[in-house]
């Protein structure tokens, strides 16, 4: 009866038995290479009857297997300590035993070599796979995993006797493939049968017909053939789907920090439509404050249009004091809504370009074209691919100052210090020589930095003019009108000795005007 969904057959003892039955046609071998590429992938190549054969072990938590492959493996220009042990001792060696411990998932080979017999086990069982050396008295000489006391009550060791994994004690009972199991049952057998290797695309290699299970299969000369083109494909699909889950999963972080931004900006924009009301309010508080009494706490005027309005007051302040309130704030209200709208379209954009890519990521199957996405959203800075950060201050971003980041015309980042140590630690310790830095020409403003990636000659007038309203709306003189904002390479600003901090000198400079009316 055909399954109900994709299985993923595994690397089990039966699928060993078929290796072994392979490995043993090369018993007599000699031994005439041992490749290591990485902690877990291991390549014998043996020489028997007249032709060459590379068996591969891997002891990867995820893909344990053993198998011919019919490439050979890269050489590390510094072998590990397994490697280098295995080539030591197994020079002029040849295979002379291939045995599976228990008709489990483990793999024994023997070889005599001038300097003795030595034997190379392979455990083969999820995420507890291991290859281990040892002499004829079993003392572990070398393995792909040091095992420790405090981790196993089996430790691989140094010197220490190797024993086998509890499961494969003696008087332990015989293991039989839970698939293999599944497998017999539907076939209607008792018995496997002769080898007949079958490659099941998207599922796995198996020494025999999987079709009583309803998946479809390939007929292949080799077990071992199988394998290797299964896992060919199966690991890259694999490390895919593991990097397009992964890449979802932070871009939609990103999309609801983008989201959350939205919302502030549209609380602002709110706001900002309200600078008329408040200004009508001052005006109101003018006209009508002398003939009311000082300390109350509302005032009643009419409107323009006749209609009568009450009006909360300060109590503890005059009637021109209390407009005053009313008039600064309807002006910053306004001083914001240029930048604010510019950051909702800014933002906006943004966030459906994400929503765009992440629609490309869920239609993408192939590994590199994926890894190409990837470093697209790098590029765009919509991940983050700093390492975890430390909690100690000092190895945070900005070092826990308050520097905050916008995105500018171009692509640009533009940074600026909330605080005096804020723009101090921004110019001094951030910025790049061939950063932009901006500052209110002759009053107190933020310090504003434009991120060039050391080529400013890119920087457009409308990213210039864009950073320099940031410093008028973080200055004193952010109502003044008509403001002059300086700008200049970074490696032309120093701070005076001793001067307070937040202080620069600069030279190079040149000027914009920006009007807050």
């Amino acid at each position: 009866m055909p399954l109900e969904k994709t299985v993923r057959i595994p690397f089990d003892s039966f699928t060993l038995g078929a290796v072994v039955h392979e490995l043993r046609g090369f018993v007599g071998g000699k031994i005439q290479d041992v490749r290591q590429p990485n902690e877990y992938d291991l390549a014998l190549s043996i020489y028997a009857t007249g032709s060459e054969g590379v068996f591969f072990f891997s002891c990867h938590p995820e893909y344990a297997r053993c198998h011919f492959i019919t490439k050979r493996l890269a050489n590390q220009s510094s072998p590990p300590q397994l490697c280098a042990t295995l080539r030591a001792r197994l020079d002029g060696g040849k295979l002379v035993a291939v045995d599976q411990i228990r008709s489990d998932r483990v793999l024994e080979l023997t070889f005599e070599s001038p300097l003795g017999v030595y034997l190379l086990v392979a455990e083969l069982m999820g995420k507890h796979s291991n290859l281990i050396f040892m002499d004829e008295r079993r003392r572990i000489l070398s393995a792909a995993k040091w095992v420790g006391a405090t981790k196993s009550s089996r430790p691989i060791q140094p010197n220490s006797r190797y024993e086998l994994p509890p499961v494969m004690l003696p008087g332990s009972e015989v293991r039989r493939s839970p698939f293999l199991v599944k497998l017999l049952s539907a076939s209607g057998r008792e018995h496997p049968g002769p080898t007949s290797p079958v490659l099941s695309p998207g599922n796995g290699a198996y020494p025999m017909s999987v079709a009583p299970l309803g998946l479809p299969e390939f007929s292949r000369s080799s077990i071992s053939i199988a394998l290797e083109q299964h896992f060919a494909l199966a690991i890259p699909q694999q490390a895919a789907d593991a990097l397009k889950s992964s890449l979802i999963g932070q871009l939609s972080r990103v999309v609801l920090s983008k989201e959350v931004a939205l919302s502030d900006l549209q609380q602002a924009q709110e706001a900002g439509g309200k600078a008329a009301g408040w200004q009508r309010m001052g005006e109101l508080i003018l006209a009508y404050g002398p003939s009311q009494a000082n300390g109350g706490s509302t005032l009643q005027a009419w409107d323009y249009d006749g209609s009568e309005v009450t009006i909360k007051l300060d109590p503890a302040l005059d009637f021109r004091s209390n407009a005053s309130l009313y008039f600064e704030r309807a002006k910053k209200a306004k001083g914001r809504m240029g930048m604010v709208l510019d950051q909702i379209g800014r933002i906006s954009n943004m966030r459906n370009e994400i929503l765009v890519m992440m629609d490309k990521i869920r239609a993408e199957s192939r590994l590199n074209e994926l890894e190409q996405l990837r470093q697209d959203a790098i590029g765009k800075r919509w991940l983050n691919v700093q390492a975890i950060p430390s909690p100690n201050k000092e190895d945070r971003p900005y070092a826990g100052h308050r520097v905050r980041e916008l995105h500018a015309p171009g692509g640009f980042t533009v940074l600026y210090g909330e605080n005096a140590e804020s723009n101090d630690y921004l110019t001094l310790r951030v910025a790049k020589p061939n950063d932009y830095w901006l500052h209110v020409r002759g009053d107190t403003s933020a310090h504003v930095i434009v991120v060039t990636q050391n080529h400013p000659e890119k920087v457009q007038a409308e990213t210039l003019r864009f950073a320099a309203k940031i410093a008028v709306q973080n200055s004193r003189a952010k109502h003044a009108g008509y403001v002059s904002v300086d700008y200049t390479l970074k490696k032309y600003v120093r701070r005076p000795k001793g001067a307070a901090k937040g202080t620069a000198l600069y030279t190079n400079e040149k000027t914009i005007h920006i009007e807050t009316q």
